[in-house]
């Protein structure tokens, strides 16, 4: 007896039905393996990002810092570690009429921590607090211990500037400097003599730097003093390089008399402590 054409139709579906669950399986087998290489794939990618050693650069605090990215290991100082730099004075000192040097005598407390550039400013006012101009500049802070920012050659016309103010512009980025290289750089300064007071001042040194580093670019600050620890002038010299161990004569001039009595003659050398390097 032959099969009816319904027993055909019923076998052939079969036949088919089975056929696309075979075939399913194995898009889902394909699909299944594929999700799993790419998982595995983002996995190789993403776990080294995810599993890295704590640092001082990866805006988090971790590891032994105290601060975010800051303290502890890191060279970053944490604002809580260290005190503000205090501004002791800052004046204007005419050279000649209508020519001006501006100075701020600075102190930084913090014995082993500096900062590598900061900017500032100085602004000027006349006798009845009238503002007159402004210097703005850039310049470093050693650790430990006073040192001035001096700006030259100021033009401000007919005015006089009888008000001087000095202010940092930006937030400070502190930097830990190691105790072993400070103890080892040593600056000095003997054989002061201040002449001509009358005519042409005239102020010399010698300075000496008593290391094995090397120093680049010192700008050297002098500061004269009455009886009453008044700045009375001021002026600067600058080094381009001061190697291990040598002598250097350094002078100073002024184009007019200095009044008053000068009992101390205090001079300055400075240097970014980031740029020395043993030769």
């Amino acid at each position: 007896m032959l099969p009816s054409s319904e027993t055909l139709q019923s076998s052939t579906t079969g036949c088919y039905n089975t056929k696309m669950t075979w075939a399913f399986k194995r898009q889902f087998f394909y699909i299944f393996v594929l999700i799993i290489f790419l998982a595995g794939f983002g996995f190789l990618i993403i776990y080294p990002s995810l599993n890295k050693p704590p640092s001082c650069t990866d805006a988090k605090q971790n590891g032994t810092e105290t601060g975010v990215d800051c303290g502890g290991s890191c060279l970053r100082a944490c604002f809580s570690q260290v005190d503000p730099v205090s501004i002791l004075w800052s004046r204007s000192f005419r050279v000649v009429p209508g020519r001006y040097n501006a100075v701020a005598y600075l102190e930084n407390q913090n014995k082993n921590t500096a900062i590598n550039k900061i900017n500032y400013r100085f602004r000027f006012a006349d006798s009845n607090n009238v503002y007159i101009g402004k210097r703005e500049g850039s310049t470093y802070v050693p650790p430990s211990g006073k040192f001035a920012v001096f700006e030259p050659a100021i033009d401000i016309g007919n005015s006089i500037p009888i008000y001087t103010t000095f202010e940092f512009t930006e937030v400070p980025r502190w930097v830990t400097v190691s105790e072993e290289k400070i103890g080892q750089l040593k600056v000095l300064v003997s054989n002061i003599s201040l002449t001509n007071l009358d005519t042409t001042p005239r102020l010399s040194a010698t300075i000496k730097n008593n290391s094995l580093f090397t120093i680049p670019a010192v700008k050297v600050v002098a500061i004269l003093r009455d009886a009453l620890d008044n700045s009375v002038a001021v002026s600067s010299t600058y080094i381009d390089m001061l190697n291990g161990e040598e002598v250097k004569d350094i002078n100073f001039t002024w184009p007019e008399p200095i009044s008053g009595n000068i009992v101390a003659k205090e001079i300055i050398p400075m240097y970014n402590i980031f740029g020395v390097q043993l030769r």
